[in-house]
This record gives C-alpha cells, structure tokens and sequence, in this order.
C-alpha cells in the first residue's frame, strides 16, 4: 500500500457533495472549501477524477459550486452508499492506470467509509482527506475516519495531498497550485 500520494499515481473520487446532503454536515462550508480545493488541483495537474451522485433524481444534484469543475463525464450516479458497489464506478476506476485513490466528500461514517472498504477490497491504495470529509455530528465523523484509518486507509490533509502531488517546488505547475493554496486559506 502506498503511503505518499502521487498525481501519476492516485484518482480524486469525490462523494456525495451534493446540496441536499451539505445542508445538515458538520462543518459543510470547511469540507466544500477543502473538496473544491483539491478538486482544483488535480484539474490543474491532469489528474483523473471521479464524482458520485447518492440518487441525484430524489436527492438532488452535486453542490453548483464543485459541479462547475467536474465535467458530465465524471459524474456517476449511484444507489448504492458505496461508489466502491457501483458498476459503472468500478468498470471507469478499472479503465484507469492509477492504483490508488484520494477520497473526499460525504457522509464519513456511511458513504466515504463504505467506498473505502470496497475500494481497499478491490486492490487500491486509499487516503482519505479527513478535513474534506464529514457527517451530520462529529461523533459520527471521528467514528468514521477511526474506522477508516483502522481498515487501511491513510488519513491526510488536503494541503499535505496538493504537495505531495507535486513533490517539490521544481514541479512545473508549482507557482500555479501556490496560487490556488493561497486563494483556499486553511
């Protein structure tokens, strides 16, 4: 399992961040700000990413804000609480050189959690970005990520992902991804 994020190596899935959802999270304005921020660079660095929709027809589209940074390709809709149990996820995550994935996005003790357990099953390196995640109580949140943590999975901050991802400031988007850190402070 690997234990650093790399952008040639690691997918962006971003859970469930969709309107109705965010309006009873813990934290919603933090975890929107931290998801668009990562979301923001792995665009910047070519990086593959893919965004689920909890039964978009009942429960409402992704939050507008993040949805103008997804393309309609990388947007699947799902009814299974795990996008790690969604066919079409799997078949898209399948199609892709990268073997690990970087997750964000809502709820951590029910859909993150469950997309990590599935996505750890099926053989992917999983860190999940635990200030750009969150549930309806902190409670709920903090049992979440222990369970993640506990199954495998590398807690990170989005901030420690962005460097990673470049792996020093000789990177060639280096100032571009340093702009977009300084327009999402912490």
């Amino acid at each position: 399992m690997a234990v650093r994020c790399d952008s040639n190596a690691d997918i962006l899935i971003v859970v469930d961040l969709q309107s109705p959802f965010l309006d009873h999270i813990h934290e919603r304005d933090r975890v929107v700000r931290r998801a668009t921020f990562l979301i923001e660079i792995a665009r910047e660095l070519g990086m593959p990413v893919i965004a689920t929709e909890q039964a978009p027809e009942r429960l409402g589209r992704t939050e507008e804000s993040i949805r103008a940074l997804l393309g309609s390709d990388d947007i699947f809709a799902k009814s299974e609480f795990s996008a790690g149990a969604n066919e079409r996820v799997m078949e898209r995550l399948s199609g892709l050189t990268q073997r690990s994935c970087v997750i964000v996005g809502v709820e951590t003790h029910i859909c993150v959690c469950g997309t990590v357990l599935d996505i750890l099953a099926a053989g992917y390196g999983v860190t999940v970005c635990a200030d750009a995640v969150s549930s309806r109580s902190l409670e709920a949140h903090k049992l979440g990520m222990e369970r993640i943590r506990d199954a495998g999975a590398m807690p990170a901050h989005t901030e420690s992902v962005a460097y990673e991802w470049m792996g020093s400031s000789e990177h060639p988007k280096f100032r571009t991804v340093l702009d977009i850190v300084k327009r999402h402070p912490l």
